[in-house]
């Protein structure tokens, strides 16, 4: 379940122990790292949930992309780094298609396929904890 207040410009955090939590965002962000989506909670207003969730979403998965390729840039990865940092990326369910569903059904499409070869297909969430939980080791 979701609470949000009326807080103005509330952001999305995600923590490595796969918990989410909606607050205001940081007083002291560090100005080099990429700003997440500022005020999540106005576009709500009208919207229904489904839709409101679906683009805080794709916001969310916005910022994940800019705060990788920013730390790619950051250590000096080389295009072969950009390239393998990219296909990682690739290789996850986005936000949005979890919260969505898509992701479950592209599972449910890859295990039938992965069945046929004999590999086993992780679960979406031990994937995305993976991702966020690397993520947040260079914040």
């Amino acid at each position: 379940n979701i609470v949000i207040t009326e807080k103005e410009n509330l952001c999305l955090y995600g923590f490595p122990s796969e918990q989410w939590e909606v607050n205001l965002p940081a007083e002291e962000v560090p100005p080099e790292l990429p700003e997440p989506a500022l005020g999540i909670n106005f576009a709500r207003d009208g919207m229904q949930e489904k839709d409101w969730l679906s683009l805080v979403a794709v916001h969310s998965d916005s910022w994940l992309l800019s705060v990788a390729f920013y730390f790619g840039a950051r250590f000096g990865f080389d295009k072969a780094d950009r390239k393998r940092l990219f296909n990682m990326i690739n290789d996850l369910p986005t936000v949005f298609e979890v919260v969505t569903g898509a992701a479950k059904k592209q599972t449910k499409e890859k295990s039938l396929v992965s069945n046929h070869s004999g590999s086993k297909s992780k679960s979406n969430s031990k994937v995305a904890s993976f991702f966020l939980t690397t993520v947040s080791l260079y914040v």
